[in-house]
């Protein structure tokens, strides 16, 4: 009985890492559509947000059943919570990156300059990074790892706050305006990314140390909020 509990952990884990790499390449995929004005690309983007959604299900479905059947205790409880919110988060950012892909196609055609280009190649690489080190802290169990992500996040904030400038400084021309409009929106959801890997950070934290605390006070919104 204790095998087939702690292989069914073991897929439960699996699956989470493989839903987030496909958040990763969905991410990647927005940027790409977004830098390129390729609406093609874009398209792909969203239609690919059903893959993350079956690895979501599956997650949610796996959880249901193997509480169902089994009643884990401590750290295996908190592993079973840590993957129910993960699997959330990660379910979240590929929700944003939808929003990018679908805004990248609405954009008029304007040139604002290769600033934009740049800073939002910086927030979404700097996304990349912090998703990738928040699903290695967690399948490494690495405390450090996962406290890093606040520093990384506000790298991702300043990102953020020189996009909004950048918009402010746009003029009056009306499709430069509904331009600008878009990307406040595509900057603020590739900042809420940022926030979304600080909160599997904490969840690390959670596993690891079994107290459950925010990395920062109130940087970011409870999950109910994104």
């Amino acid at each position: 009985m204790r095998t087939t509990f702690q292989e069914e952990l073991d897929l439960l884990e699996a699956t989470l890492q493989e839903e987030g790499a496909l958040v990763l390449r969905a991410l990647r995929g927005a940027i790409n559509a977004l830098e390129q004005r390729d609406e093609e690309l874009a398209d792909e983007v969203i239609a690919f947000d059903d893959d993350v959604d079956e690895r979501y299900v599956r997650i949610e479905e796996g959880i249901q059943l193997l509480l169902a059947r089994q009643t884990p205790v401590a750290s295996d409880l908190r592993l079973v919570l840590a993957i129910l919110h993960i699997n959330l988060h990660l379910e979240r950012m590929a929700d944003y990156c939808v929003t990018v892909a679908k805004l990248s196609k609405l954009v008029p055609e304007v040139d604002p300059g290769p600033r934009f280009v740049e800073g939002f190649e910086e927030m979404g690489s700097r996304c990349e990074e912090m998703i990738r080190i928040a699903l290695d802290s967690f399948g490494n169990r690495d405390l450090a790892g996962a406290e890093s992500l606040v520093d990384l996040d506000e790298l991702i904030d300043r990102a953020n706050r020189r996009v909004v400038q950048r918009i402010l400084e746009l003029g009056e021309d009306p499709e430069m305006r509904e331009y600008g409009l878009r990307m406040v929106v595509v900057s603020r959801a590739l900042e809420r990314i940022g926030d979304h890997a600080v909160d599997i950070g904490e969840q690390t934290a959670y596993l690891l140390t079994a107290e459950f605390r925010e990395f920062t006070d109130a940087s970011h919104p409870s999950p109910r909020e994104a």
